[in-house]
């Protein structure tokens, strides 16, 4: 008996110490496993890379200018004062665009606003350029406005225009596409951001246009800024500005979209051509801006164009979240300016100009230029000569090649690093635009004796881009 059980104490032990040996090998291989580096193996994925056929370039025009009120039987009644006349090109080697015309159902009279559409050439987009102005003399408007006709957006901002007494602003949406579009439009004023009744869910159908008068949205708000949002479909958004003092039309504008708030902002061509004289009280020229999101400050810099050289001393401009600032940007001579705007965080803005306070005086809202890199087309529209100012925010100097539709007018003009220079253009005339490597930012201006206009230039829509597919 004793025999046997050591004999199995003797085994029991033996298997302890052999289980211990392998726990120990097996925790020194799996600490060497980790210390020392594995081969690895590494595929790229399967990618294919395809860019997608480019679809028709489509542009809306804003149309004639409109008059409210011409109804006695019925004052909120809106017709047009005066058609739009206009001028349109494509890309050299390409077919005409196609135009049509928006309907406007709350139009007593008068037809819609001009679309042109142009199919892309093979696998490649076809540039279309269009722009029109107008010239009303009438009991309840007058003035000369000029526009560009733009692609619809799904977002865009317009900076301009007064909701005060004897200003008839109205917000004109057009959809030139072939879905509806609901729009929400989002105020900006001395109360902040509000989202009026009025602007709430305008649903534009396809091939229409619709027009929201601006008392409708914020009665009695001097310096507004309006968002407008668009489902469904982009809309193609502007302001049409005119008021009236002591039943005397003071001017009217077609006041163009900012696409988005920027950082920088660069207002090209202001054309002052006369200052508020020493004691009055009434400002030529005004500067609106607005950061939407949260507090900022902004600093405005004026400088002659071809000046390197401000023209006033920079300015601090404090802006409170959500809420409109204006600045009067008093004793400036007569002459062509560009309005800078930087601040520490995104803002839109727009530079107001009066000719006078007078029977015969007329106004304009400059937009800011967003910066063209790529090869574009813009339009003059018919009236007075237009001055292109040419700004370069780069520290290089910049080359700028233009050429008229027609082959007869061809300029290479070197822009001087951080300088600007302008460019004097023929009315009624289709341009081709291209910039080297520098952005440049570009304005056209338009004056007369008794007229006012002025729109910046816009880059051709960039191509589709190659998308990649992982199968």
């Amino acid at each position: 008996m004793s025999d046997r059980r050591v004999f199995r104490w003797a085994t029991t032990s033996a298997r302890i110490l052999a289980a211990t040996v392998a726990s120990a090998v097996a925790v020194v291989a799996v600490v060497t496993a980790v210390s020392l580096p594995w081969p690895t193996v590494v595929r790229e994925p399967v990618r294919l890379s395809a860019t997608p056929a480019p679809a028709a370039t489509v542009i809306a025009c804003d149309g004639g200018l409109l008059a409210v009120g011409r109804n006695p039987e019925d004052a909120a009644q809106i017709a047009e004062a005066t058609t739009q006349q206009l001028t349109t090109g494509v890309a050299e080697g390409a077919p005409a665009p196609e135009e049509t015309r928006l309907t406007a159902p709350e139009l007593s009279s008068g037809e819609g606003a001009a679309v042109f559409t142009a199919p892309p050439q093979g696998r490649a987009r076809t540039d279309v350029a269009a722009s029109g102005s107008s010239s009303v003399v009438a009991d309840d408007i007058a003035g000369f406005a000029a526009s560009a006709c733009r692609p619809a957006l799904m977002e865009s901002w317009l900076v301009g225009g007064s909701a005060a007494t004897g200003a008839a602003d109205i917000v004109v949406l057009s959809n030139p596409g072939a879905v509806p579009a609901t729009v929400q439009l989002t105020t900006y004023g001395a109360s902040g951001a509000l989202a009026p009744e009025g602007g709430a869910d305008v649903v534009v159908a396809p091939g229409t246009q619709r027009f929201v008068p601006l008392a409708g949205l914020v009665l009695g708000e001097a310096a507004p800024v309006i968002r407008v949002s668009a489902v469904g479909a982009p809309v193609r958004a502007s302001l049409q500005a005119s008021i009236t003092r002591t039943l005397t039309p003071g001017g009217v504008d077609q006041v163009g979209a900012v696409p988005a708030p920027e950082a920088a902002q660069t207002i090209a061509g202001v054309t002052v051509t006369t200052s508020a004289a020493p004691g009055e009280s009434d400002a030529t020229t005004v500067l609106r801006v607005l950061s939407p999101a949260v507090a900022a400050t902004a600093t405005v810099t004026v400088t002659e164009v071809g000046s390197s050289e401000p023209a006033i001393a920079p300015q601090a401009l404090p802006l409170a979240a959500a809420q409109p600032a204006e600045l009067e940007l008093g004793g400036l001579p007569a002459g062509t300016y560009i309005v800078d705007v930087t601040a520490d965080q995104p803002v839109v803005s727009a530079v107001w100009q009066t000719t006078g306070f007078d029977e015969g005086s007329d106004f304009a809202w400059y937009e800011a230029s967003p910066s063209v890199t790529v090869p574009s087309l813009f339009a003059t529209p018919p009236g007075p000569p237009p001055l292109l100012t040419l700004v370069n925010p780069s520290s290089d100097p910049a080359v700028v090649s233009l050429t008229s539709q027609d082959q007869s007018f061809r300029l290479e003009v070197t822009v001087p690093a951080l300088g600007s220079t302008p460019v004097r253009l023929a009315p009624d005339e289709v341009y081709s635009f291209a910039p080297d490597a520098s952005g440049i930012r570009a304005g056209l201006s338009l004056t007369s004796d008794s007229g006012l206009a002025g729109f910046p230039l816009w880059p051709a829509d960039a191509a589709a881009p190659p998308i990649v597919v992982y199968p």
